[in-house]
């Protein structure tokens, strides 16, 4: 793999990794703008997701973790399946019926998180990479 190609899956893992991980920090402790771990689980409970509280932290441990591991290029496949599983079960619950394009609260960005986090991991996660570091 290139230079080039390995800093541009670069860029794209620290984005895509850390927008999803900050997701995560919003649910389970309000950072940058979010509700913080008990109006997540009230909304996970009025959505059908329960016990509310216990699928809170576990939406925001797997966007926090899986963003994290994907920003690092840290267990690839791992962090394509906890992106994917996570973004999968808000597709069916929070964005159900709603269609496709986020300004109706669609699956927009959902589909586009899963499409970057399984696409980077079909590819490699480039030369700069902890998975590059380690298994190469």
């Amino acid at each position: 793999m290139t230079v080039l190609a390995s800093l541009g899956l670069l860029l794209i893992r620290i984005v895509a990794g850390l927008t999803f991980a900050a997701h995560g920090t919003q649910k389970l402790f309000g950072w940058f703008g979010g509700q913080g771990i008990d109006k997540t689980a009230e909304g996970f409970e009025s959505m059908g997701l329960k016990p509310g509280k216990t699928m809170a932290v576990l939406g925001g441990l797997g966007e926090l973790a899986g963003g994290l591991l994907f920003a690092l290029g840290f267990l690839m496949p791992l962090s394509a399946v906890i992106i994917t599983i996570t973004m999968l079960v808000a597709i069916f619950t929070a964005h159900a019926g709603k269609g496709y394009w986020n300004a109706q609260n669609g699956c927009e960005y959902n589909v586009h998180i899963i499409i970057v986090a399984i696409g980077v991991t079909l590819i490699g996660p480039g030369l700069y990479s902890i998975d590059y570091l380690l298994f190469s």
